[in-house]
């Protein structure tokens, strides 16, 4: 009896032990070292692409931010939101509890981004400046950007026409070569999806001739149920082997941005200038949007061979077949510029 019951303690004791190396062994599961408050002074992390909730508690804990990786994993499971963590630069803090990092990685204003939007229809030069006053990143570097770098197209000519209008975001440790490389993929992506090389052969143009009349498009502006017409006009005159006659590739060889185009304005010596060359300029004169891909590739069905923007300011294009109308439309115009 005295050998059975002290095996009894034994086996007791071994338990015991047991338990307490369980207990010892899953403590940092159960009960993870955890900061209080929400901490003091800051600390810049980076969060990778693809960091999974371990990850980014791994982070946080090497930065002094949380006290565990475990107590940031096991909140962000509790609130179910493991799967809402995103890549970037955030700014936090150190000694903070595991719950408040948690909130400031959640809260948009934590993340150390710019956003630079680029509207569509700006040339080349235009964007990056816009670029550089948007996203901090010095214009000479933007400038000096080797295109090679940046993924363009085989058939590209160079930036012009392929810097994509969009909204990117720029994180610290970016660099020029980066942005433009992102415009370019985005205009790769919008390409892809309007089948861009497949159906320029549709309307009898290469890619580049595609881009560049979606470009003058763009740069005509109007509304967005204009451009399929603005193309009609663009392949009527091509047909007919008339000069296009386009405003707008008057004022990219010239480098302006007006609504008074002057007779002499029309005279500039460019293999841009369509009033003295027939055909289509020798590459886009901005960067278009997908709508005017769109419309440059499915044009409207009509006989018109003018077009005018009688009101600018609202937007108003009027289309004819007869020269007489355009010749009405073009004075209606200048009434409304205060030109005649």
């Amino acid at each position: 009896m005295r050998t059975v019951a002290l095996l009894g303690v034994v086996v007791s004791a071994s338990i015991a032990a047991l338990g307490v190396g369980v207990y010892v062994a899953l403590k940092p599961y159960l009960t993870p070292d955890d900061f209080e408050g929400t901490g003091g002074g800051l600390v810049t992390v980076r969060i990778p692409p693809g960091a999974n909730a371990g990850d980014v508690g791994a982070v946080l804990a090497e930065a002094g931010v949380v006290a565990s990786a475990r107590s940031f994993v096991n909140v962000a499971e509790d609130r179910a939101v493991a799967g809402h963590l995103r890549p970037g630069h955030y700014r936090l803090r150190k000694g903070m509890a595991a719950g408040a990092a948690l909130d400031l990685l959640l809260a948009p204003t934590s993340r150390m981004v710019r956003r630079v939007t680029v509207p569509e229809g700006m040339r080349a030069s235009e964007t990056l400046v816009r670029l550089a006053a948007q996203s901090g990143l010095a214009l000479k570097e933007l400038r000096a950007v080797d295109t090679a770098l940046v993924g363009l197209p085989k058939y590209a000519k160079g930036l012009e026409g392929f810097l994509f209008p969009a909204t990117y975001e720029v994180e610290p440790g970016d660099k020029a070569v980066d942005l433009l490389t992102a415009m370019v993929e985005r205009f790769g992506a919008a390409a892809k999806q309007v089948e861009l090389v497949k159906k320029a052969p549709y309307v009898h143009l290469s890619p580049l001739e595609a881009v560049t009349v979606a470009s003058m498009i763009q740069a005509e502006g109007g509304r967005d149920e204009d451009y399929p017409k603005i193309a009609r006009v663009i392949y009527n005159r091509l047909k007919r082997d008339m000069r296009l006659q386009i405003d707008s590739t008057v004022l990219y060889a010239l480098g302006k941005r007006t609504l008074k185009v002057t007779e002499s304005d029309t005279k500039v010596q460019s293999p841009y200038n369509t009033y003295r060359h027939t055909g289509l300029p020798p590459g886009p004169i901005a960067n278009p949007g997908e709508k005017a891909l769109i419309a440059a590739l499915h044009p409207a069905s009509g006989d018109w061979r003018w077009f005018v923007t009688t009101d600018p300011a609202h937007r108003i294009t009027k289309f004819t077949d007869k020269e007489s109308e355009f010749v009405r439309y073009r004075e209606e115009l200048h009434r409304n510029l205060g030109t005649k």
